[in-house]
């Protein structure tokens, strides 16, 4: 009897393992998008239903649940990006890398944040995918100025300022989706070369790596180790 209930006891945890983990990854992105990723992680204990240490067992940092919490969109992005590379019509590529992109903001609002934080558990990791996916958009980027599909004045930078733009647009309106697709095609309608009448100021100093983005329209500073 004591065998048998121990062959039971084991899946039996690990299950409950398994649904606490999800509850807070949960619980996660709705405090991030509510509070911003700095917010408590008591506030997310609170949310997910469980205890902190029960929540610190699973994420030893807050770096460590952010980026559990936004795996699957960061992810999103990247097989985006490599999608948009690998499409033979650059322009193609490069507007459903952005849709993609502003979706995921519309969607998962507390996510632009954790898209640029430096997290320090991990920061050569992080900073090498950064990198790696900057080029990859400079490549993407000079393919369809190539292709004559797009403006030959746009700047990386601009793209940043668009993404910028997107995130204060669906904080303010976090449940029209209509603005959001209607912006995003403005925004895309502007970077077409037949769009380019008249020189542009010159671009911003703003990096996809250094956008000030928070789940609340501010800018952020790096996380707290609280």
């Amino acid at each position: 009897m004591v065998e048998e209930s121990s062959r039971i006891a084991g899946p039996e945890l690990r299950a409950d393992a398994r649904r606490n983990r999800g509850r807070i990854l949960v619980a996660a992105r709705e405090v991030f998008a509510e509070h911003g990723i700095d917010a408590p992680m008591a506030t997310v204990a609170r949310r997910a239903g469980v205890g902190v240490a029960t929540l610190y067992r699973r994420f030893p940092t807050r770096d460590a649940l952010v980026r559990a919490a936004f795996a699957q969109q960061a992810e999103t992005c990247g097989r985006a990006l490599t999608e948009a590379l690998a499409d033979p019509d650059p322009w193609r590529g490069f507007q459903r890398l952005v849709e993609t992109v502003c979706e995921l903001q519309r969607e998962e609002q507390g996510f632009p944040a954790a898209f640029v934080a430096a997290f320090p558990d991990s920061a050569a990791e992080h900073a090498q995918a950064r990198e790696r996916a900057e080029r990859d958009l400079m490549t993407l980027v000079r393919r369809a100025q190539t292709a004559g599909a797009l403006r030959a004045d746009f700047h990386p930078s601009d793209l940043a300022v668009a993404l910028l733009a997107h995130c204060g647009l669906v904080t303010a309106l976090p449940h029209d989706g209509a603005a959001s697709r209607r912006l995003v095609a403005y925004l895309l309608q502007s970077f077409r070369a037949e769009a380019a009448h008249g020189a542009l100021p010159p671009p911003s100093a703003l990096s996809l790596g250094g956008l000030p983005l928070a789940a609340d329209g501010s800018q952020r500073q790096r996380p707290s180790r609280a």
